[in-house]
């Protein structure tokens, strides 16, 4: 019998209550196994990715080490082949739209978003990586 792959996701978010309701999503809507990561740093996200493989980022671009648009570019920046999605406040959507322009897979607005568009989003953002990725 063949294991079951997991979606490795890391969750990179400082605030207890937004990291708690995208665990609550994924628990709901995830049609699909996955082992999720929770860091509240762009250093402790860094340090990780170096280690660990991911298939998908979820991404707060208020992080109490950085802030806007060079939190998305810090992570790109080092791992450009990971589909990374920002999670953005009321006010950021701007920055959210700006990122996806510079290779961010999407954006969603917290506390607007519902899980079933989460999931969505992570399993489209995983089938565009295996399109775009180069037959091995």
């Amino acid at each position: 019998m063949a294991m079951e792959k997991y979606i490795k996701i890391l969750l990179i978010e400082d605030n207890p209550g937004d990291s708690y309701l995208i665990q609550e999503h994924l628990e709901e809507f995830a049609n699909f196994s996955y082992e999720l990561k929770i860091v509240e740093t762009l250093d402790e996200a860094l340090s990780v990715l170096k280690k660990q493989p991911f298939d998908v980022i979820l991404l707060d671009l208020e992080l109490p080490d950085s802030y806007g648009i060079n939190t998305f570019l810090s992570i790109h920046n080092k791992n450009p082949l990971i589909p990374t999605i920002i999670l953005t406040g009321l006010h950021d959507e701007t920055i959210g739209s700006y990122a996806v322009k510079k290779g961010a897979y999407d954006f969603l607005v917290k506390g607007q978003t519902e899980g079933r568009l989460l999931e969505c989003i992570i399993q489209c953002s995983l089938e565009r990586k295996k399109r775009l990725s180069p037959i091995t």
